[in-house]
């Protein structure tokens, strides 16, 4: 049996409906099973809740399980939870644990100026001293966040974004849940890490255009500073240890403008890369700021 643990956010539950698409029994650990209503309807999904942190309510959870998907949100205690998850896997007898990770697209771009990059390198670290059998999957930017602007271009056609002449290389979270599924369920290969982008390196203005091409109306970038990022960022509701390290990675994108792209996990399990394109259609209703989406 696999566990995928964060089983209620975003890239846990592509991840478990991935494998509900394929018909592979899998368990989700959530916090709190009524937030969980859409994965545990899923055929195939079994639910069950836990805490990442508190090693005493996780015996149902582990108990049986061979490998295990770890994802917990990106928070000023993720190392706390990611460690004290990987103690009770090792003494629950779980033989693979695969870290969901990240790593920036930026060449050039310091791990060490992003606490979260610098947070995933320390898990990382903890993991491959375990004694367990690991794989690092490390993400790029998520084409999704891009969701996140969708009011303003709606309402403005504008995408406000402190990134200059910033390129970055964003990868569709589906694309991730493939190549996860791939290496859970079909992949011998393990002690090694995967770095995941998207097909495409593309500036800010390039993302708006193709946005506007989807929507059928014209979305034009407009660069911020970082000052009104911040406040953007408070407005919205982040809190400051938030604001401050999205501060810090903006900051150092605009140090590091180009992008890699990384296509090699993508190849190896045989996943087609979602161009921007692709994605852009596939949510150009919530861009339009219907009431529905596309899937």
């Amino acid at each position: 049996m696999i566990l995928i643990t964060g089983a209620a956010g975003l890239s846990g539950s592509a991840i478990v409906s991935e494998f509900s698409l394929n018909k592979v029994p899998v368990r989700a650990l959530v916090r709190d099973r009524i937030k969980a209503d859409v994965i545990a309807k899923l055929p195939g999904v079994e639910v069950v809740e836990g805490d990442m942190a508190r090693p005493e309510t996780l015996g149902p959870a582990l108990e049986g399980i061979d490998q295990a998907m770890m994802i917990s949100s990106s928070t000023a205690t993720m190392v706390a939870t990611q460690t004290s998850f990987i103690d009770a896997c090792r003494a629950a007898g779980v033989r693979r644990i695969v870290k969901f990770s990240g790593k920036e697209s930026g060449i050039g771009f310091d791990a060490a100026k992003f606490p979260f990059t610098r947070m995933h390198e320390e898990i990382e670290d903890y993991l491959e001293n375990s004694g367990a059998s690991w794989t690092h999957l490390r993400p790029a930017q998520f084409m999704q966040v891009y969701l996140r602007a969708s009011a303003t271009i709606a309402q403005k056609g504008m995408l406000f974004l402190p990134h200059e002449e910033v390129a970055l290389s964003p990868v569709d979270i589906i694309d991730v849940a493939k190549i996860a599924f791939a290496v859970l369920t079909r992949d011998s290969r393990e002690n090694l890490s995967l770095d995941i982008t998207g097909p495409q390196a593309l500036s800010m203005a390039a993302i708006a255009k193709i946005i506007g091409d989807a929507i059928g109306k014209p979305v034009r970038y407009q660069p911020i500073d970082a000052e009104e990022h911040r406040r953007a960022m408070a407005a919205a509701g982040l809190p400051p240890f938030m604001i401050d390290a999205l501060s810090e990675q903006a900051a150092e994108r605009r140090r590091h403008p180009e992008s890699d792209i990384n296509l090699g996990a993508h190849e190896a399990f045989g996943v087609e890369p979602t161009r921007f394109e692709q994605f852009a259609k596939r949510h150009a209703a919530i861009f339009r700021g219907d009431n529905h989406s596309s899937s």
